[in-house]
């Protein structure tokens, strides 16, 4: 047998092993496989990190961006060449399907793509004459070291909605991925790698809470991105910003879809599954409960309990499953622990997936696609991000019950309404209270021209991940007013 290996952080363009002294086993969720033991690194590597960050940071702020998007290019290159092989990682420790993986491959690339752009979105204003002979401009100039507290959800697409834009712009980067999944950005990185980056312009430091302290602490690092649940975030972003940094934390969620009587009820309910049950539930856009307005309650139901019951579970690399375990058998048994709070609250396990057993995989942290039927809308059921495969059901008169219902919530980061009238879109659209909608769609990702939104308790800080919001994140802007005296101005 093959030892388990023991990952290194990639400091200052080498790869070298922690001084940790505690260690953490990587879990495959399908097969309770040991994949790999990640270092709990001390502060005192990522103090290292921020130090070469902030020394290559003299040189790269220098370097034209038409030179720095020549890395990127490069890198894009090389995430397409090894493609399969960093989905194929993605499902070994996450637990997603494939085709998941490769569809959450698919938005990291693009975010490359987008950042490749950088000279265009990175300009400034210019005005001639704001007095005689007198000129204004405003320029946008890099901010120094940035760095990113990474989840476990999506180990290869969310860094990317940060650090493309970030090296860009002409920062330096740090990278802390989830303890739980840190294989996929090791094979980034040694892409990386490969593209001839200056030393310390990305770095990576493995680690849980003390690696964390020391990046929202130290003095050299400027901005901080962070995706996880809202208490973290919350934590997170009073913590660096009394440090004085740029902070923007996206926080939890509880989805809602409606869903109006007039909606395909075909289309609405396969939508509505995937959007549900893909990548089980552990999605910050994943469909948690289902507002169905009049006649729709009794069809709808019957046709997603009837799509739940039928969704093949296993693991993620075999061939037609749809979907795979959550992410730890700790996570599984809240999981469960919640859809019996749900039932205690009142609720009807309509299609209960607790404790399911899938041959050849007794041992893996499996959850079947679960549907709460009458949940309690006051309940603590309605209100918990449960981040498993659980969709809750509430039934409602009116459209304009529904969407007072979901601005009631405390997190605003995506609501979609499946309906056939124009009219009822525009009402949800103007009137809802989340960042991201969606009319007859299910999961209201943004494509990564736009920026990810997020409104209420499901984001902390002014401007959200990709696109034109990454680049004002990353840069800040400096006003120039200039006056050049000669003897052409002075006659005037």
């Amino acid at each position: 047998m093959n030892p388990t290996p023991t990952l290194p952080n990639y400091i200052n363009g080498q790869w070298c092993a922690s001084s940790a002294t505690e260690y953490l086993e990587v879990i495959n969720p399908a097969t309770t496989e040991v994949l790999a033991r990640v270092p709990l690194s001390p502060a005192t590597e990522v103090n290292q990190a921020a130090q070469a960050a902030a020394e290559a940071f003299v040189s790269w702020r220098r370097t034209p961006p038409t030179e720095r998007v020549q890395y990127l290019f490069k890198l894009k290159n090389l995430l397409e060449e090894h493609f399969e092989d960093l989905a194929r990682t993605i499902t070994l420790e996450c637990g997603k399907t494939l085709a998941e993986s490769k569809g959450e491959m698919r938005r990291a690339v693009e975010n490359v793509e987008v950042a490749c752009g950088i000279p265009m979105m990175m300009q400034g204003t210019n005005l001639e004459d704001i007095a005689k002979g007198i000129d204004e401009m405003m320029i946008r100039q890099p901010l120094g070291v940035a760095a990113v507290i990474a989840p476990f959800n999506f180990p290869g697409m969310i860094p990317f909605w940060f650090l493309p834009y970030a090296i860009a712009c002409g920062n330096t980067y740090i990278v802390k991925p989830s303890e739980k999944v840190p294989l996929t950005m090791q094979k980034i990185f040694q892409l990386f790698e490969k593209t001839g980056l200056p030393k310390g312009v990305v770095n990576l430091v493995n680690g849980a809470k003390e690696a964390v302290d020391a990046i929202l602490d130290h003095p050299n690092i400027r901005a901080i991105s962070f995706v996880g649940s809202t208490p973290v975030a919350r934590y997170i972003y009073s913590r660096a910003a009394a440090n004085g940094k740029r902070v923007q934390c996206q926080g939890g969620a509880k989805n809602p879809l409606i869903v109006l009587p007039d909606a395909n009820l075909e289309m609405t309910t396969r939508i509505a599954a995937d959007s549900a049950f893909g990548c089980a539930g552990q999605r910050c856009l994943a469909a948690s409960v289902a507002l169905t307005v009049g006649e729709a309650r009794h069809s709808f139901t019957e046709a997603i309990a009837q799509t739940a019951s039928k969704r093949v579970v296993g693991n993620g690399l075999d061939q037609n499953v749809e979907m795979g375990p959550v992410i730890s058998t700790q996570s599984k048994a809240r999981i469960e622990d919640l859809i019996q709070k749900g039932a205690d609250e009142g609720a009807t396990v309509l299609v209960d997936g607790r404790n399911p057993k899938i041959s050849g995989y007794e041992r893996g942290s499996f959850i079947r696609p679960t549907i709460l039927q009458n949940v309690n809308p006051s309940g603590e059921i309605a209100r918990t991000e449960i981040f498993g495969p659980v969709l809750s059901l509430i039934h409602l008169d009116t459209i304009e019950q529904a969407i007072a219902l979901v601005n009631s919530g405390q997190y605003g980061n995506m609501a979609c309404l499946f309906t056939s009238s124009g009219a009822a879109a525009r009402k949800f659209r103007y009137e809802a209270e989340a960042g991201n909608i969606g009319i007859n769609i299910g999961v209201a990702a943004p494509m990564a021209f736009f920026p990810f939104s997020g409104w209420k308790e499901s984001f902390f800080g002014d401007l959200h991940g990709q696109s034109n919001h990454a680049v004002e994140f990353f840069t800040q802007t400096k006003v120039v007013v200039e006056r050049w005296p000669s003897e052409w101005t002075r006659q005037f």
